[in-house]
């Protein structure tokens, strides 16, 4: 009987992390697609990190597609007058970074 019961319990936790894994989304966020969505980086002015905040200074708000950014991974985005300040986590600092670099 004991042998049947582990049977059960590996199965039971090969299911688990299936569902898991499933459900985990890729927290790496495209940060080619990220420039593009917020207009290429010839719209963007300024940018900077602020914890899990990446503020960026745009000079025409109207090429930025909202719904592509949220659909890569931002967790929200609030927008005031031609700065937009978007909760990616962790990847905030990776994206300011990378951005420098390609000014």
């Amino acid at each position: 009987m004991r042998l049947e019961y582990i049977i059960i319990l590996v199965v039971l936790l090969i299911i688990l992390l299936a569902v898991l894994k499933a459900n985990k989304k890729d927290a790496k966020v495209d940060l080619n697609k990220l420039v593009l969505y917020l207009g290429g980086k010839d719209n963007i002015i300024q940018a900077e990190t602020k914890l899990s905040r990446f503020i960026v200074t745009l000079k025409d708000i109207s090429k930025v597609d909202k719904e592509a950014i949220q659909k890569l991974g931002a967790k929200g985005i609030v927008e005031i007058d031609n700065q937009l300040k978007i909760i990616l986590g962790k990847e905030s600092a990776q994206l300011k970074k990378y951005i420098d670099e390609l000014k």
